[in-house]
């Protein structure tokens, strides 16, 4: 499987009077969230709401900017995320991936509203418990 991009649309939650961008991001299942070059958050003029310590690609750690809220639209779904401001290009993560109900498709390199729920996203809100004696 190569990499798989996604046009994304995103937005500052808080400030309707701005224009949403639409950026093409990475797509990574691997990553949990929402990461956005420095540009992006000017542009969207999203708040430092906090500093994170994360584990890039290769290893290393660093302290990075946490801006949001952040509004991700993605075909007929949208959620609202916070985002790292790390790197040169926007990644998508995990977190809004399960939050907005998508899936990648390998053999299309793709991203796609879920097929099994295409017009509500599905959420799990609590883990199914077996009962064992």
């Amino acid at each position: 499987m190569g990499l798989v991009h996604a046009d994304i649309e995103l937005a500052n939650a808080r400030q309707d009077d701005l224009l949403p961008m639409t950026v093409n991001a990475l797509v990574d299942s691997g990553a949990l969230h929402l990461c956005i070059p420095q540009h992006v958050a000017t542009q969207l003029d999203l708040p430092v709401l906090d500093q994170r310590e994360v584990t890039v690609a290769n290893g290393s750690r660093q302290m990075v900017d946490y801006v949001g809220p952040v509004k991700i639209r993605f075909g007929n779904r949208q959620c609202l995320v916070g985002a790292l401001v790390l790197g040169d290009q926007p990644l998508l993560g995990a977190i809004p991936m399960e939050d907005m109900d998508l899936v990648i498709n390998p053999s299309r390199q793709s991203v796609t509203v879920n097929p099994n729920s295409p017009n509500v996203a599905v959420s799990l809100a609590m883990s199914f418990r077996t009962h064992h004696p």
